[in-house]
């Protein structure tokens, strides 16, 4: 998005536009006359032909986690990254089986638009601790060929610095003391999140 936040309106269609994509490939979405989704507008906003970095999260109504897969650098239009992360997190996480559309009214859709990763200079763990932000930023870390990420909201579940860098540096294949050492590559982006719970 440039840099630029979405205003709540704007904000408020990205789940359901994630979901109609979901709906769509399970057959279950309806058509309206010239092929689009019923309710989608035949023209796409400006806004979301600009390039942007998003991920779509789904949730079961009970909060388990059923699927997340999103892009750190924005490389496509918005309306695009979203529609190819909201098929790829129901039907390619590695981590779940192929969503269904018997479950897809038990599910509730989360999308968070990511601003641009920055470099984050550390020396060492102890001050690489002082200088992240729980609950705002999202962290990804380097090293070699691991690489990984957490968006902002998983502060939620990890909310202990340590905790939650040991369980990213798990996450990236490597032990979870790895960011003691001062040797990782960190940068750090903020989130706009938008999902159907709340609306």
């Amino acid at each position: 998005m440039g840099g630029s936040w979405l205003t709540e309106d704007q904000g408020r269609t990205l789940p359901d536009l994630a979901r109609r994509t979901i709906e769509m490939a399970l057959g279950t979405g309806t058509l309206a006359e010239g092929g689009q989704p019923t309710g989608a507008q035949p023209d796409i906003a400006p806004w979301l032909e600009a390039p942007g970095a998003a991920f779509v999260t789904l949730h079961t109504r009970t909060g388990a986690l059923r699927g997340c897969i999103g892009s750190l650098a924005a490389r496509r239009a918005l309306v695009e990254d979203i529609r190819a992360n909201a098929l790829a997190a129901a039907f390619e996480d590695p981590r779940f089986p192929a969503l269904t559309a018997r479950e897809l009214p038990d599910i509730v859709v989360e999308v968070s638009v990511l601003t641009a990763p920055e470099p984050l200079s550390y020396t060492d763990g102890r001050d690489l601790l002082t200088n992240l932000t729980p609950h705002v930023d999202g962290v990804i870390i380097e090293q070699g060929w691991h690489r990984a990420t957490f968006l902002p909201q998983v502060w939620d579940q990890l909310p202990r610095p340590e905790g939650f860098l040991g369980h990213l540096c798990n996450k990236a294949g490597l032990p979870r003391s790895a960011w003691r050492s001062g040797d990782l590559k960190v940068s750090t982006y903020q989130v706009q999140k938008f999902s159907e719970a709340n609306a």
